[in-house]
């Protein structure tokens, strides 16, 4: 299963002491909601191609300083899962639109929320003729649609775009940048990993990250949890071992197999790392938990005291009923299809060996879907390959932002492409951080990490100004 790339981790990772990451409802509030009839088809003039859906969008006109004075825009393109739980969290556009008088639009993107074409969300997802249209490609073009028919409805032709996305939706404004320089001056794109594509990136590059942030938290921590797996084989094998399993990790179902409970270690551990945000820094909470062996010394009794420790005294622990999202749906058959990232494990990292094999991937895909994947297609479409060498050239005003000990920072752009195709990376920051709200109990690397962001975008719109001014006059 290839990890979410999703800005928004579980709830908790999220823990935060004055609860400023969510929005108050006056925000909210401040938003009020669009629909467009966007095409389901923009690359084929069939008949059926030219069939519509409403497209949800929300606007926030607070700070805009108007058409009139041509005001930016900042665009934020929604990415797997439906846009309100970007508008609780995604704090940038909101934090910067005052100071840039800008206008803030949210896009949620097709397939997903109320943006689902033909039906409900299964339904839709479930029909092989509606599913072909679920791509990235499709999506960065309706957000050009709707950016085209808001400048046109505000009179805002003159309007600078900022595109701004975290995660796969961080490699959505980074793709739209390159494909639509016509309608955005510039992307933010946070912790977009574009590399981890077609072999660029080495497939243990995300579970070598996991292990680096668990290891420089704790090396007993490390040494503990590398030792786990064999010894919950070893219980399992036993008789009446499963129940053991099963009450030493107080499963909210029985135990059916071993790797029921590893896979949701595996799991857990992930995206500790992945969402390992400040003040609280899970990875750190867990390691405590390992570390302080608060219901005993053994190895698996050390590992429950980690799970205790980061998720509190809930009834259970393990194997909760699945509650399949959008997001968990929708990002399988994006995988299945465009968006095959390999991910897989080495015998270097503290988790047992797995590595990625695309002919199991594909069989595995054609079973569910009657489609094979096209690994090689993200390449094609958008690139990646020797990147430095051909975007120099070709692209700019990027912005790839990376926090180190985000494993899904190992595919992402972390040097300099060009003097405006940038990398702006902390050596401490997790997936998607710098986009998130901001609050009183930042660490100061990241308030420099955002600002140095802003200074950026100021510097394309100042840009942008000074050729618009030079135009009228010429």
């Amino acid at each position: 299963m290839i990890p979410k790339l999703s800005p928004i981790g579980d709830k908790i990772f999220h823990h935060h002491p004055d609860q400023s990451l969510l929005s108050t409802n006056d925000d909210t509030q401040d938003y009020k909601t669009f629909y467009y009839r966007q095409t389901l088809d923009h690359f084929n003039y069939r008949p059926e191609s030219y069939t519509r859906f409403s497209q949800r969008y929300l606007i926030n006109f607070k700070y805009w300083g108007g058409a009139n004075s041509s005001a930016p825009i900042f665009v934020y393109l929604g990415e797997e899962a439906p846009i309100d739980g970007d508008l609780e969290v995604i704090g940038f556009l909101t934090d910067n639109a005052p100071s840039f008088n800008a206008l803030i639009v949210y896009i949620e993107h097709r397939f997903y929320g109320e943006s689902v074409p033909l039906g409900s969300f299964d339904e839709a997802l479930k029909n092989a003729e509606t599913r072909g249209y679920f791509n990235s490609a499709q999506a960065i073009a309706d957000y050009a649609a709707v950016i085209r028919h808001l400048k046109k409805t505000l009179n805002a032709q003159k309007s600078p775009v900022i595109v701004i996305g975290g995660s796969y939706g961080g490699m959505l404004a980074s793709w739209f940048r390159l494909k639509y320089p016509h309608m955005a001056i510039g992307a933010l794109a946070s912790s977009a990993p574009i590399l981890y594509f077609d072999r660029i990136t080495p497939s243990n590059g995300y579970y070598s990250v996991v292990t680096k942030d668990f290891r420089e938290a704790s090396e007993s921590c490390y040494e503990t949890i590398l030792k786990s797996w064999s010894e919950i084989d070893r219980v399992a094998s036993e008789a009446d071992g499963l129940s053991i399993l099963s009450q030493r990790f107080n499963t909210c179902r029985p135990l059916n197999k071993s790797s029921e409970l590893k896979d949701y270690l595996d799991s857990l551990y992930a995206s500790a790392a992945q969402y390992n945000q400040p003040p609280r820094y899970p990875v750190s909470v867990i390691c405590g938990g390992i570390d302080g062996a608060s219901f005993g010394s053994d190895i698996l009794t050390k590992i429950y005291s980690g799970l205790v420790a980061l998720k509190g005294n809930a009834t259970c622990k393990v194997n909760q009923p699945l509650n399949q999202t959008q997001t968990d749906k929708g990002w399988r058959w994006q995988t299945c299809s465009e968006m095959v990232i390999p991910i897989g494990r080495g015998n270097e990292t503290m988790f047992p060996a797995d590595p990625f094999h695309i002919k199991s991937f594909v069989k595995e895909c054609k079973k569910i879907y009657g489609v094979s994947p096209r690994p090689h297609w993200v390449t094609t479409y958008y690139g990646g390959h020797d990147i430095k060498l051909v975007l120099q050239k070709f692209g700019s005003n990027i912005i790839f932002s990376n926090g180190l000990r985000d494993p899904y920072s190992s595919g992402g752009v972390l040097d300099n492409i060009s003097d405006s195709i940038v990398a702006v990376r902390t050596v401490n920051g997790s997936h998607c951080l710098d986009i998130l709200r901001s609050s009183a109990s930042d660490p100061e690397w990241l308030i420099k990490q955002r600002e140095e962001e802003i200074k950026i975008i100021k510097g394309w719109i100042s840009q942008y100004y000074a050729d618009l001014a030079a135009l009228k006059v010429s």
